[in-house]
């Protein structure tokens, strides 16, 4: 990876489609605007590998909406802002206006003067969290529009009810890097699996948003879930529509060991039953205490008849030689719970792996936010790295 290889791939795609625009799903943008990404979150790695300073903003304010808890965005995010130049500053709801009812619009507004990036983290809650963003998105656009904002901020989906667009894309940027360029990915087989975890609310977003990103690159995707573990019918369609249209296939199975025979590359997490979270989601609006616990009791007890979903050994050695993925924090047997998502052995021999593929959310946050806030992001760059101005004084 070098830079001007970055710039010559950025150089020849159409992404001015990306500037002053929102980035809440993956499926809303072109091919060469997703591979207009991957570029620019490289050209900025090495930037910063080179010590040269990838700041685009003198000042500015990134604020940050987080709804769930979260280590791994939460500091990408703020890592990619602080990289660029801007200030991050966490909204809390719960010590805001909100407690007190303000409204969406009121708060999109207010927490928007002098932003340039707002972050936000809605997956709880099924038919809420994209629906709360795009709301968010539309009254920040219309105070822009009447002259109370000065500038228009990007809202950025740090992961969604639908989709997780920054995991998918630096899962993207992860399988790039391992197999030589996207292009490579081409008749790769990609087992994204159902896995067994002791809790049961976990989000239907990672897997949707792999599926739905990775069928575009004519990769073999593989969609494995026990019965009653469906994802949601739009990213199965987008997921099945875009594998027509690569070359790729996509197709969906009852069988963890079907997924993983053969499988370039397998993710395998948990995630809840779509019915379920769509019935949580109402319990939830409605005050229903004691519905959340007997769901949650219920839910329970069924993840219980599929412990046997799990990542090991005797299903790694079935695969090509697979790349182990896994968005982090996973469920590892015997030492963060007596029963998980994968074995302790497969995890510590992917764990290098798996830190590398996490530490690609930054650049490619960061990227998503310069092509958004950048009319020509390659004459940018191009200034960024002859300039001469260093990240930090060695």
């Amino acid at each position: 990876m070098d830079f001007d290889s970055a710039l010559d791939r950025l150089t020849g795609l159409e992404a001015g489609g990306l500037h002053g625009e929102d980035f809440l799903l993956t499926w809303d943008k072109s091919d060469e605007e997703i591979r207009a990404v991957l570029a620019a979150a490289d050209a900025l790695r090495t930037l910063r590998e080179s010590n040269h300073s990838a700041r685009i903003f003198d000042s500015g304010l990134a604020v940050s909406l987080f709804r769930d808890n979260s280590t791994r965005t939460r500091f990408s995010f703020a890592s990619a802002c602080n990289l660029l130049g801007l200030a991050v500053q966490d909204f809390d709801e719960g010590s805001s206006q909100v407690a007190h009812g303000e409204t969406v619009r009121e708060t999109a507004t207010m927490i928007s003067f002098m932003a340039d990036v707002v972050g936000i983290r809605d997956d709880m809650y099924i038919g809420k969290g994209h629906a709360y963003m795009a709301e968010f998105a539309q009254y920040v656009r219309e105070s822009h529009a009447a002259g109370v904002l000065e500038q228009c901020p990007t809202i950025l989906s740090l992961q969604s009810d639908v989709d997780h667009p920054t995991q998918a894309m630096a899962d993207l940027l992860h399988l790039s890097h391992e197999f030589g360029g996207v292009d490579h990915l081409r008749g790769k087989k990609l087992a994204m699996t159902w896995a067994y975890s002791p809790s049961y609310g976990k989000p239907l977003s990672v897997p949707q948003g792999m599926i739905a990103l990775m069928s575009r690159f004519g990769m073999e995707v593989v969609l494995a879930h026990p019965p009653g573990y469906d994802l949601m019918a739009e990213p199965r369609d987008i997921a099945a529509n875009a594998a027509l249209a690569s070359g790729g296939s996509f197709t969906v199975t009852g069988s963890m060991a079907e997924a993983f025979e053969g499988a370039d590359v397998v993710c395998a997490k948990s995630w809840a039953p779509h019915g379920a979270m769509e019935e949580r989601a109402v319990l939830h609006e409605t005050g229903d205490r004691e519905g959340l616990r007997d769901l949650e009791r219920r839910l329970l007890a069924e993840n219980a008849q599929y412990r046997d979903w799990t990542t090991t050994e005797d299903l790694m050695a079935s695969t090509a030689d697979a790349l182990y993925l896994h968005p982090l924090p996973a469920d590892i047997t015997g030492v963060s719970c007596a029963e998980g998502e994968v074995e302790a052995a497969v995890f510590d021999r992917q764990r290098d792996s798996l830190y590398r593929q996490a530490g690609n959310k930054p650049y490619a946050i960061a990227a998503m936010i310069l092509l958004a806030r950048v009319a020509d992001p390659v004459s940018r760059l191009h200034q960024l790295k002859d300039g001469a101005h260093p990240r930090w004084q060695k």
